[in-house]
């Protein structure tokens, strides 16, 4: 099958590239610039030129392809609500190029919205949501327009060799400030998934998923916050320290909200629905590692 891919040479969609080249599929890899056409050829893609806000880009390269997946977000939480603007209109042009075909989309979201309780793949995202992501309700409409649409729910951290994400920001501001952080009493706690096992899922939906179904990337359903704070510290041989929401927000931005969210988080049925095992190690292990601490 070829499949278009935005996002392709980010840190969750290359590492999709590689999982589907891997099982015989073939690529077409959305790519900005050059160093982006670089990522997605070395990945084993063909490279797509165009941008997330250039829909005409976008709609020619689903077109020519017999799936999309979509793993692209300008992660720039200055604009976050711009960004979630771009995002929903790229996932409808894309379903838009797909309507009427059955052919399967595949769009990426996040947990987070069953705070305080396990969340599961069941759960549907609340009319009152807080947060101005709408890429889960864009792509699943799609499903009522004849297309295979999915949504791969990924945990906040999603970890590996190379991670920028959140947990590598949260070391990186520990060893600026001398101290790592959690809020309150930080048992809130938070799902993790290894890069690798939550590529497989989206590979695992094209082959196998339903229209309409989510799918949980979490393998560990929930970790104290509180403990990463501490196996950081430890690691930086500072101290692991709690501050409040507002200081959690001024220190991080938007990120500090999410830092002091319970957002535990099942994956028990996309493993029965999809036949998926995560295989890599859970977050503490990778953190204990020491590669995060590399300078």
């Amino acid at each position: 099958m070829r499949i278009f891919v935005t996002g392709a040479s980010g840190w969750i969609g290359s590492a999709v590239t590689r999982d589907l080249v891997a099982a015989g599929h073939r690529v077409l890899g959305l790519a900005r610039s050059d160093a982006s056409a670089k990522a997605v050829a070395d990945a084993g893609g063909e490279v797509h030129r165009g941008a997330l806000d250039d829909l005409e880009s976008l709609k020619r390269g689903a077109a020519v392809c017999e799936a999309v997946i979509h793993t692209a977000f300008v992660h720039d939480f200055a604009n976050f609500e711009a960004n979630c603007a771009i995002d929903a209109a790229a996932i409808e042009a894309l379903g838009a190029t797909l309507e009427g075909s059955g052919r399967p989309l595949i769009v990426s979201s996040g947990m987070g919205i069953t705070p305080g309780r396990l969340g599961t793949e069941d759960d549907s995202v609340p009319a009152n949501f807080p947060f101005p992501r709408r890429s889960e309700q864009v792509g699943l409409s799609m499903a009522a327009r004849g297309v295979r649409a999915m949504v791969v729910r990924l945990s906040p951290s999603v970890h590996g060799d190379g991670d920028h994400g959140l947990v590598a920001t949260f070391v990186r501001t520990a060893r600026e400030r001398g101290f790592a952080t959690y809020v309150g009493d930080g048992k809130n706690r938070w799902p993790a998934v290894h890069r690798f096992d939550a590529a497989r899922i989206y590979r695992l939906a094209l082959e196998k998923g339903a229209s309409g179904a989510r799918f949980h990337g979490a393998a560990d359903e929930g970790i104290p916050i509180r403990e990463i704070a501490e196996v950081i510290g430890r690691r930086l041989n500072v101290p692991a320290v709690s501050k409040t929401p507002e200081e959690a927000v001024a220190l991080f931005g938007m990120v500090g909200r999410v830092l002091a969210m319970d957002i535990p988080a099942s994956s028990a049925l996309t493993q029965q629905r999809l036949a998926w095992h995560p295989t890599g190690v859970g977050l503490i292990a990778d953190l204990e590692t020491g590669r995060y601490f590399e300078t």
